[in-house]
């Protein structure tokens, strides 16, 4: 059992608190039984995983496969598992995996893009959201949330392995090479003159979300084929980003007859 907080696997994973450790290293940073379950069930590799006697104990045939699929797996006390997570509470389990890349869907139905989201919880949500609605990718610029945050991953839900995401340097040159494939590009803008619902999001569709405080910038708003807007009570000033990317996704596939 690993006891020490000087154990090089210790200062190994508490690197991975960090976005610069994780693309240094090209790692992610699982935390928690769910997550790790997810990934099993997504068949995605791991590395290493960490447990705690008492967590063993807890989930033995978890351990079992673990001890199958990781090629390495590692006992660790109570207080070393603590200086792993980062979380407040762990619950005993975490892991190092790969950071794979997803690459571009082969074709576009419904996809979602998003500029400069800075809640690690709004983008797992929305993660979350486009991965049970069945989009076909999520585009990310460069300015927005790391996508391996730790917060990231937990808020998905697991739904983080189960959906391309392609984080991208330069958002606008990615969605007018979109447009040029045929996909229309919907932006979303509180003060468009026409609803989410009476625009055609039966064809191939990529909505567009920005940043929780100031929206889209304005050469995305620009560069899109159409502007819609929510509806909104008069007394309410703005929906939370995750919802707004459920409202738009859920009506796109309901056109879609999804």
């Amino acid at each position: 059992m690993i006891t020490s907080l000087q154990n090089p696997l210790v200062k190994q994973v508490r690197k991975l608190h960090q976005a610069k450790g994780r693309r240094d290293k090209g790692l992610l940073l699982l935390e928690g039984t769910h997550l790790l379950k997810e990934a099993l069930a997504a068949k995605y590799p791991l590395e290493t995983v960490c447990g705690t006697p008492d967590w063993q104990t807890k989930h033995p045939e978890l351990w079992q496969q673990i001890a199958i699929y990781s090629p390495r797996v590692e006992q660790v006390s109570e207080a070393v598992l603590a200086a792993m997570a980062t979380t407040v509470t762990p619950d005993g389990v975490v892991a190092i995996a790969p950071r794979l890349s997803d690459g571009i869907p082969q074709s576009l139905n419904l996809g979602l893009a998003l500029e400069t989201i800075q809640d690690p919880g709004n983008l797992g949500t929305m993660i979350r959201t486009a991965a049970a609605a069945g989009v076909d990718g999520l585009w990310l610029s460069q300015d927005s949330v790391d996508l391996d945050h730790p917060k990231v991953l937990r808020a998905s839900v697991g739904s983080w392995f189960r959906l391309p995401l392609i984080p991208c340097p330069d958002l606008r040159a990615q969605l007018i090479k979109l447009q040029g494939q045929g996909v229309q590009v919907v932006a979303t803008l509180p003060t468009a003159a026409i609803s989410y619902w009476d625009v055609d999001l039966s064809k191939p569709t990529l909505i567009v979300l920005g940043n929780e405080a100031s929206g889209l910038s304005a050469p995305l708003v620009d560069l899109a084929d159409c502007q819609v807007q929510i509806p909104l009570n008069p007394a309410v000033e703005s929906l939370n980003v995750s919802i707004c990317a459920a409202l738009l996704l859920y009506e796109a596939r309901r056109q879609q007859g999804f």
